[in-house]
């Protein structure tokens, strides 16, 4: 996500996030988190996915992010109901980056994903690894700078082998990497700007690291956000060796700009496919999705096109307000748009068009994971502005 909403950016890392305070929990989730766009049926059974033929053209694999947590994974089977049986062929999620026993991935917080993985040899995992701790804590340059250089120096190696052995243990040992994204803005502490040279070095560390853990097979996903950002994306590149994808986060923004200037802006859409070839790598969009512009269906088009264009070898979008096109009710024209585009898309046959979208009608709410239940408080408007969350408590009884 871009530096500039970190509201945006906190909602998701939040969703299914625990905080233990006196006694109670807090558990904070999207607001309106109904997983229901209008006209969709929450209570029709998912189609159960039937065996994947061998396919003439591979599709692009496609996927959205849902939610962090176990829900993401649950809801998959909601969306592709939703797009006439079309094939969520990618999971993705984001470890947390608040300390370093999230970011070796935490006992219960892959064992979902992994299971989701498992279940079909055409599905691919993507996980976003953070860095460094406190990675969106407004950490200053100097103290970036300094922990740059500790990682580049071997200090948090056993972090990432410890992620790694994990993986290899939960069987998805295939799984793609998505390492310190968006490196060339300011919002993380992973960010690459306060000493590039350094960031490079940590980045081929962590590979280097992660790839010597028997039985894996990982690849390594290098992905800034879209245009120049804080640094031009380029200075951060770590090299070919250690790199096996290149990807980018591609939000409709800034306000105003158009499709066109996006794929034509210094470091934008175009330069990034032709980045990709010319070091003879295959693209992905880890993060896409509406923004400043509101509910765009011509951004919709166009970058749906982009993909099928450019073929990269994934692509989610990000499906939360204001980003998506199912969960979020404030882009009813490009939610259309996404849905007839992708409506029974199985990767060889053409898609079928959508089924006629019926008047609203009151939905319950996703069922959520047992014990979840909780009670509505009040923290003050500010919070729940600042944070883009409701907050509830749960008493241990």
């Amino acid at each position: 996500m871009a530096p500039h909403d970190k509201r945006v950016r906190i909602r998701r890392l939040a969703a299914g996030a625990v905080v233990v305070a006196a006694g109670a929990a807090l558990i904070s989730g999207p607001p309106g988190d109904s997983g229901v766009v209008p006209g969709d049926d929450a209570r029709a059974p998912a189609p159960t996915p039937a065996t994947t033929p061998g396919r003439d053209k591979e599709e692009p694999a496609f996927g959205a992010f849902l939610s962090s947590d176990a829900r993401g994974v649950a809801r998959m089977a909601r969306l592709s109901h939703w797009l006439g049986g079309a094939e969520i062929r990618v999971g993705h999620t984001y470890l947390p980056g608040h300390r370093w026993r999230d970011i070796e991935g935490a006992a219960g917080f892959l064992e979902a994903w992994a299971h989701w993985r498992k279940q079909r040899d055409d599905r691919m995992f993507v996980l976003n690894v953070p860095l460094q701790e406190r990675n969106e804590e407004g950490v200053p340059d100097d103290e970036v700078r300094e922990l740059l250089r500790r990682g580049a120096a071997g200090e948090f190696d056993h972090h990432f082998r410890t992620l790694a052995e994990r993986l290899v243990a939960l069987d998805v040992p295939d799984t793609v990497l998505v390492l310190g994204w968006e490196m060339n803005g300011t919002t993380y502490t992973h960010r690459c700007g306060p000493d590039p040279q350094a960031w490079k070095t940590y980045w081929n560390r962590i590979v280097t690291t992660m790839r010597s853990v028997p039985g894996q097979r990982f690849r390594f996903d290098f992905t800034p956000s879209r245009g120049r950002d804080a640094v031009p994306w380029t200075e951060c590149y770590p090299g070919d060796d250690t790199v096996d994808i290149i990807g980018l986060d591609a939000y409709d923004q800034p306000a105003g700009m158009s499709f066109d200037e996006q794929m034509t802006e210094p470091y934008g859409l175009q330069d990034h496919v032709d980045f990709a070839k010319a070091h003879g790598k295959p693209v992905s969009f880890p993060e896409w999705g509406l923004f400043r512009n509101g509910d765009n269906p011509e951004y919709m088009r166009r970058m749906l096109a982009w993909i099928d264009k450019n073929a990269p070898l994934y692509n989610t979008v990000t499906d939360y307000c204001p980003h998506g096109v199912w969960q979020c009710e404030d882009n009813p024209r490009s939610s259309r748009l996404y849905r007839s585009t992708l409506f029974g898309r199985d990767g060889v046959n053409p898609p079928r068009p959508p089924r006629p979208t019926p008047t609203p009608t009151p939905t319950a709410p996703p069922a959520e994971p047992p014990g979840s239940e909780c009670t509505p408080i009040d923290l003050g408007s500010w919070v729940e502005d600042w944070t883009g969350e409701k907050f509830c408590v749960r008493l241990p009884w």
